[in-house]
């Protein structure tokens, strides 16, 4: 193995590096406002909201990344007669993805919440919307944080996944190398350590604060 290459695609593998954090950064926070937006509407007791919202949910949750990705950037220009960026179509399967994920943790925090809390609140006057942000957020948030943060670990890596309909992130960046210097060896390994570094110091941190939670409890 002959790694002295590498130093000559380095400009390479520092867009990739971008390219792949942009895009965890930006399909999180979309995915975060989708889960919030489908798992309050998961809380109705309104099945004709209800349904198609599990529907969506479980249509992502239920299907590889991968599929999605080619689905949304091959089969549906196909259906609507529209070319589909393939930025957008990795922005789009990933915010969706991650919303249906994170749907379910904000849905399953609050509702671990025991009912004497609303009780609580009720007794106080309070409405609907203050008994949420004041008493059961506030608790919820504590145990959905874990789950959430493996949900955003979970993303990083799916990015890798873009790859396949031509986004250039560090996967993609790879593949180029690989081509221009027929190193598939030298230059995977350099892709995968640099994921791990990145990844390592994310899920320590993780880790740290599923304790220091239990602890609190």
């Amino acid at each position: 193995m002959d790694f002295a290459f590498v130093a000559q695609y380095a400009v390479l593998f520092g867009y990739g590096i971008l390219v792949t954090l942009a895009f965890t950064v930006g399909t999180v926070v979309l995915g975060v406002l989708i889960g919030l937006i489908l798992g309050i509407g998961r809380l109705s007791r309104f099945w004709l909201l209800n349904l198609p919202l599990v529907g969506f949910i479980e249509i992502f949750r239920c299907t590889p990344v991968l599929v999605q990705l080619v689905w949304f950037y091959y089969a549906l220009p196909v259906l609507t007669g529209i070319q589909i960026p393939a930025v957008t179509a990795g922005v789009v399967v990933l915010s969706f993805y991650a919303g249906a994920f994170y749907a379910e943790i904000f849905r399953g925090g609050i509702i671990s919440i025991d009912r004497g809390q609303w009780d609580a609140g009720n007794v106080l006057a309070l409405t609907p919307w203050q008994i949420m942000r004041c008493i059961i957020l506030p608790q919820a948030t504590r145990r959905m944080l874990p789950p959430f943060m493996s949900q955003c670990v979970m993303q990083l890596k799916n990015t890798s996944l873009v790859s396949t309909i031509a986004v250039p992130d560090l996967l993609y960046q790879g593949t180029l190398i690989t081509a221009a210097t027929y190193r598939p060896l030298e230059v995977y390994t350099i892709v995968a350590l640099i994921y791990f570094i990145v990844l390592f110091p994310i899920t320590v941190f993780v880790r740290r604060l599923e304790i220091r939670l239990q602890r609190f409890r």
